[in-house]
């Protein structure tokens, strides 16, 4: 690792330490040169999956548009940060375990959905109404029967 103040390649790692669930690991290194400290984060870097969209187009799989998705179902709810990125995590999680190289932009939705309903049940409806493209109130008090069915992010 270069140094960002000298540019040398000589350091040695002082602490290191699992962050974000054990997603990343943080370590603290010393410059061997100037012996300036800085701080260094590494992330898991997964094999591309590929989203096949309805019109058949493909894109890479992006985790950032999942989170915005979820941020905004979310929006005005009483729900942490913390707990979006578990959401993001598990969905991430599940596209990983069950798909290799492509995966349908529906898959997503649905598996976006599971996880919300977990979550909480204002958010998993605001989701719902726009990735089912509801057209009516009808569309809305079956989705809303659905979860009332369900129990959906009701505490035990």
């Amino acid at each position: 690792m270069r140094c960002p103040f000298c540019h040398v390649d000589n350091d040695r790692v002082v602490d290191t330490r699992s962050v974000d669930d054990g997603y990343q690991v943080r370590r603290k290194r010393v410059c061997s040169n100037c012996h300036r400290r800085f701080v260094t984060l590494e992330t898991m870097q997964q094999l591309g999956v590929r989203v096949v969209k309805r019109e058949q187009t493909r894109e890479p799989f992006d985790r950032e548009k999942i989170r915005r998705g979820i941020e905004r179902a979310c929006s005005k709810r009483p729900i942490t940060s913390s707990r979006i990125e578990k959401c993001v995590q598990g969905i991430e999680a599940d596209i990983y375990a069950s798909f290799d190289s492509e995966i349908p932009a529906e898959k997503i939705g649905d598996i976006v959905l599971a996880h919300l309903a977990d979550l909480d049940p204002v958010a998993f409806i605001r989701f719902a109404s726009v990735y089912r493209e509801f057209d009516d109130a009808d569309d809305f008090l079956h989705a809303i029967s659905e979860v009332i069915g369900q129990g959906v992010g009701r505490p035990d």
